[in-house]
C-alpha cells in the first residue's frame, strides 16, 4: 500500500513531508474554501487530513449543526475537535461513508493514487447538488536556480531534481502532471464555476520549502542513485538545502482547482 499511495518508505519521513505540506499549503487552500461560502450546517469531507488544519477549519465554520468527516491512511497525528468523524481508510478502495457532502477537499491525495480517475468520479458522485469539490495536488516543474554557491552547485541541484522526479514516478507511481489535468476532468464531469490557481513559494536553503524538497529526494535516494547521481552528489544536494545562500523556484508547486456540481 505504501508504494501505491504514499511517497517514501520511512514513516518518519512521510510524517515530516505531510507536516511541511500542511504548513506551506493549507493556508492557501482556505482561500478557495472560503470563497465557497462554507457555513453552519454544511456537510464537509476532508481527504488526506494529515494534522487536521483543514478539518478544524471545516468544523469551526460548519458548527454543531454541520457534519465533518476526516479521512486519512495514518490519522495518528490528526488533531480533530469533538464531533468530527475520523476514519482510517484507503480511499483507493472507495469512500468510508455513503452520504452526500456540500464540500469535499482532498489535499495532495489523488496524484498519488494509481486509480485517481476512478476516485475522482466517485467524489463527483458523492457531491450534493450545488456542492463544491476542491482538489489540491503537487505539480512538477523545472527547478530554476536563482542563487547558488557555485555554477557547479546549480547544475548539480538541477540534475538531482530531474533524477528525483523520474525516480518518484518509476518507484511510486506518483503523477507530477495530474494536477494540471484536474480542470479538464471537472469540465468533463459537467461541474460549473471552475476556477483555481497555482502557488509556488521560493525555495531558500534552511527554509520550509527546501526541507520539503529534501524529503522528496531522501524518499527515493536508492532509485536516484540508479540515475547516475553519486552518494557524494546527494550529500552535497542535502547541504545546499540547508544553505541560506541557495535560492530557487522549486520543482513543485501546489495547483488548486475547484468546481461546483450543478443544482
Amino acid at each position: 500500500m505504501d508504494r501505491e499511495h504514499i511517497l517514501g518508505t520511512s514513516t518518519d519521513l512521510r510524517a515530516e513531508r505531510r507536516a511541511l505540506v500542511q504548513k506551506l499549503f493549507d493556508p492557501v487552500s482556505t482561500l478557495l474554501l472560503g470563497e465557497a461560502g462554507v457555513r453552519s450546517g454544511w456537510r464537509c469531507l476532508e481527504l488526506g487530513a494529515a494534522g487536521g488544519s483543514i478539518t478544524r477549519w471545516f468544523a469551526d465554520r460548519s458548527g454543531p449543526a454541520g457534519r465533518v468527516v476526516a479521512v486519512d491512511l495514518e490519522p495518528n497525528h490528526l488533531a480533530a475537535p469533538p464531533g468530527v468523524e475520523v476514519h482510517r481508510h484507503d480511499i483507493g478502495t472507495g469512500l468510508p461513508v455513503d452520504s452526500a457532502f456540500d464540500i469535499i477537499h482532498a489535499s495532495n491525495v489523488l496524484g498519488q493514487l494509481p486509480r485517481r480517475e476512478h476516485v475522482f468520479d466517485s467524489l463527483v458522485t458523492t457531491l450534493a447538488p450545488g456542492g463544491w469539490l476542491l482538489l489540491g495536488d503537487i505539480s512538477g516543474q523545472p527547478l530554476r536556480v536563482l542563487s547558488a554557491p557555485s555554477a557547479d552547485d546549480a547544475d548539480l541541484s538541477d540534475r538531482v531534481v530531474r533524477a528525483c522526479r523520474r525516480a518518484t514516478t518509476e518507484t511510486t507511481g506518483v503523477s507530477w502532471d495530474w494536477a494540471q489535468r484536474v480542470e479538464r476532468h471537472m469540465a468533463a464531469a459537467q461541474l460549473v464555476d471552475i476556477r483555481g490557481f497555482e502557488y509556488a513559494p521560493m525555495l531558500v536553503g534552511s527554509g520550509a520549502v527546501a526541507a520539503l524538497a529534501d524529503t522528496y529526494v531522501r524518499s527515493v535516494e536508492p532509485a536516484i542513485a540508479r540515475h547516475g547521481i553519486s552518494p557524494d552528489e546527494l550529500e552535497r544536494f542535502h547541504s545546499l538545502m540547508h544553505d541560506p545562500s541557495f535560492r530557487a523556484w522549486p520543482f513543485f508547486r501546489l495547483v488548486l482547482t475547484v468546481g461546483r456540481k450543478a443544482c
